[in-house]
């Protein structure tokens, strides 16, 4: 689709469209003084320079300073394309590098509304190692817990996109902008033009959201509100409060091994979305594993609950959980830990997809990561059985001491049905194996598996 010419504004329009009313003071580093058409010496460097200055009022190409979305103070950055294309340079570097390390001293989030072509050509190898600077600001940044989102424009390309873009925590596009590593002019000449936009590439989880100009302010101040940090007024965050039973089961709970399979399966009992729905006010996505996977059947984000308390979400919905569903489930948790943000799972796969397509694609080495994120993680995790917990694909997103069950699911080794069929039982007897895995609700309290029993 054609870009919004919404995503061609300049630097401070960018700006102005998140900011609105509440204003932007802008920030410079200390002065730098370049040698003639700089270090390169590339005849007419400086020319250039001075002609983008004059066509579009800035000193360089990227503005940066601090300001306010929705209620939350931020430091932004944002690249006017019209000074050479956006590029980055060692001025741009000088520029960048401050930025985050103003939002470090003032322990602010850091919003990036980017729009560049990449390394600026006339500096050479010189523009290059600023990605360098960039990803060692943006490591520091990230240890000390504080995020990072990027909103990308039209166009985001080369080294902007593979440091500042994609390595935000929340990677937001404006519709129809370029996005990608390759710039236009660099591609195969045989290459779909899709796979270069914001819409491919959320489509192939590399991009949280696409989200309309108009849209934007809001959106981004309700991520901000989500990832913190923080306020210094906030009680410390506690464990993410169990959901309620969506609804209540009419019948108790299960009789038999039997029983609770066949309630766990049945179509029409709630799934993930219902409980997602009732347990927040506010729902902010995260997509895809940024290793080019999504995994439709697997929901991840952070969301607002009634009271204003941030919780991270990772969501079954009942199918085989694939390995870009694993990869996405680690990188919120991970995303989560760091901020300090509590994270509610909700169990309910009959196990991990086990197809050619899915061990090809890293199965084992994706559900490993999910076990070791929750087992790192320092903030509290809750996790509630909603329906199927078929093994260690179930398993893997199970908090450790903190799990609970609803009384139309279940959690075993392994389902009945190959569970009699590696014991050579006969059909009939799956019933009877069921009742031995022990594996109703009621069992996994008295096994000390799960906490307790949400009815």
């Amino acid at each position: 689709m054609p870009a919004d010419p919404s995503s061609r504004m300049t630097a401070r329009e960018a700006i102005a469209l998140l900011t609105g009313g509440a204003g932007f003071t802008e920030h410079r580093p200390p002065p730098r003084t370049l040698p003639p058409d700089g270090p390169l010496g590339w005849a007419g460097y400086d020319a250039a320079r001075e002609r983008a200055s004059a066509r579009t009022g800035e000193e360089e190409s990227v503005v940066y300073g601090t300001g306010v979305v929705g209620d939350r103070a931020c430091v932004l950055l944002s690249f006017e394309f019209g000074f050479l294309g956006g590029s980055l340079g060692q001025l741009t570097g000088d520029r960048l590098e401050a930025a985050y390390e103003l939002a470090l001293s003032r322990r602010l989030p850091l919003l990036a509304l980017v729009a560049t072509g990449g390394s600026r050509m006339q500096e050479g190898m010189v523009a290059l190692t600023q990605l360098q600077r960039v990803a060692a600001a943006s490591t520091r940044l990230r240890a000390a817990g504080l995020p990072q989102i990027a909103v990308v424009r039209d166009p985001t390309t080369g080294g902007g996109w593979a440091t500042v873009g994609a390595g935000a925590d929340v990677v937001l596009a404006l519709p129809g902008a370029q996005v990608g590593f390759a710039g236009s002019r660099v591609r195969p000449p045989d290459a779909d033009p899709y796979a270069y936009g914001a819409e491919g590439q959320f489509a192939a989880g590399q991009v949280d959201a696409v989200v309309p100009a108009g849209e934007l302010r809001g959106t981004v101040g309700r991520w901000l509100r989500a990832l913190g940090p923080r306020e210094a007024h906030e009680a410390p965050r506690s464990a993410a409060p169990l959901p309620r039973a969506q609804p209540p089961s009419p019948s108790g709970l299960p009789a038999s091994g039997r029983e609770a399979v066949e309630r766990a399966r049945a179509a029409q009992r709630p799934r993930a979305e219902a409980y997602l729905a009732d347990y927040f006010t506010v729902r902010l996505p995260l997509h895809g594993d940024r290793c080019g996977g999504t995994d439709p059947g697997l929901l991840t984000g952070f969301g607002l609950r009634a009271d204003g308390q941030p919780v991270a979400y990772v969501a079954q919905c009942g199918t085989p959980t694939r390995p870009a569903g694993y990869r996405a489930a680690a990188r919120t948790i991970r995303l989560a830990d760091r901020l300090g943000v509590p994270v509610l799972t909700l169990v309910d796969t009959p196990g991990a997809a086990n197809d050619a397509e899915a061990e090809r694609a890293g199965a084992g080495a994706a559900i490993a990561d999910t076990f070791a994120a929750i087992a790192a993680a320092r903030v509290p995790v809750t996790t509630l059985v909603i329906g199927e917990g078929g093994s260690g694909g179930a398993l893997a997103l199970a908090a450790p001491g903190n799990t609970h069950v609803t009384a139309d699911s279940y959690f075993s080794v392994i389902a009945p049905e190959p569970a009699a069929a590696i014991l050579k039982r006969a059909p009939s007897e799956t019933g009877a194996t069921a009742d031995q895995l022990r594996l109703r609700p009621q069992d996994l309290v008295e096994l000390g598996i799960a906490r307790s029993i949400v009815t």
